[in-house]
């Protein structure tokens, strides 16, 4: 499960070997020098596999994919397991990078892009405590009529009347815990992408959260774009290694529904008019900039822009969601003590 922690180290990983590699060390010294660094996270075998894999004469999008399992070795040492320290997103913004030959400016973005996203979720979770902490105090307290049981039963030493309260208890707190499992599971970019686009329909469905996703993917295809455009890769396939590494199963697929009719004389401004996924600022700007010619300087501002505003947005969702449910509880508090007061009125009334 990525974590804040796990983030942090990743982006420290990446940082290491961008400094090795403008310093002009080669990429196997340096993942080796970077491997001997035991707060990275990554397993120490991991590293040996992969500088093996790059000794061996594969290149560095090979050498990901034969570690993570994509690919399968007959030689390998570890069993493949992808969760170890690259998602999708990871593995395909660095191929791009290698066939761009700025693998270094790339593991630099990777990791400003891994702080960025720990420090989103660090804040998210300190602001959603309070929130946290009175939504266990509800579920523990209410129904009251439970507590009340276990209070009666703990003082007449009647241990029966707690087991509903306690029954009732591991069936919240299981549904609790377990929907913040599902969510976490569901959330993790290492899934393959059937399951990303099933996960990406279902956010879909949520107005703050649907802007959020889509910002954050127009910025990684933008960030994507600006390194192999500079390189000189070609536009098609600058186009596919862009779709893979947006993270947008959807967008994903409208791109490569497109890029075949690039190579038929549409320009990618045409394209990127015909595709609804895009924001209309991002199609405004990149055919500008397709124009005027600056497009290096139009695909910087707009990852800079779109990925700013993207985490605007998923902030903004988690804001909303604690407000409501610190709402509902407060609104379901509210109806059992009027409920309680009513009926003790009507009793008094009903007495005389």
């Amino acid at each position: 499960m990525v974590t804040p922690g796990n983030l942090n180290r990743r982006a420290e990983f990446f940082e290491q070997l961008a400094s090795m590699i403008a310093a002009g060390v080669p990429l196997t010294k340096a993942m080796e020098m970077a491997g001997r660094n035991r707060s990275i996270g990554v397993p120490h075998q991991v590293i040996q596999e992969f500088t093996r894999h790059l000794q061996d004469g594969h290149t560095f999008s090979d050498a990901m994919q034969l570690v993570s399992g994509q690919k399968r070795d007959p030689n390998a040492v570890i069993k493949p397991r992808r969760a170890y320290w690259l998602s999708d997103f990871d593995v395909a913004l660095l191929s791009a990078g290698e066939e761009s030959g700025r693998l270094d400016t790339t593991f630099k973005t990777l990791a400003r892009y891994n702080r960025s996203l720990a420090a989103i979720i660090r804040e998210t979770v300190s602001r959603s405590i309070t929130t946290i902490v009175t939504l266990h105090v509800f579920l523990l307290v209410f129904p009251i009529g439970l507590l009340q049981g276990l209070a009666v039963g703990i003082m007449n030493n009647n241990y029966q009347m707690a087991v509903p309260f306690i029954l009732e208890k591991i069936i919240a707190f299981g549904l609790l815990y377990g929907a913040i499992w599902l969510f976490a599971f569901t959330a993790q970019g290492s899934r393959n992408e059937s399951w990303r686009s099933a996960v990406e329909s279902v956010f879909e469905l949520v107005p703050w959260l649907r802007q959020a996703m889509k910002y954050l993917a127009v910025a990684r295809l933008a960030m994507a774009l600006e390194a192999l455009t500079n390189a000189g890769v070609p536009v098609v396939r600058a186009w596919e290694l862009g779709a893979a590494s947006c993270g947008s199963p959807r967008l994903k697929k409208e791109i490569l529904k497109w890029t075949p009719q690039i190579e038929q004389g549409t320009t990618p401004g045409e394209m990127v008019g015909q595709i609804h996924y895009f924001p209309e600022l991002f199609t405004q700007l990149y055919q500008t900039g397709e124009i005027s010619g600056k497009m290096d300087e139009t695909l910087t501002r707009l990852h800079t822009y779109f990925e700013q505003e993207g985490f605007n947005k998923l902030q903004t969702f988690c804001r909303i969601l604690n407000y409501c449910i610190y709402f509902g509880m407060v609104v379901v508090a509210a109806f059992v003590v009027i409920s309680f007061w009513t009926k003790y009125f009507n009793s008094m009334l009903n007495s005389f």
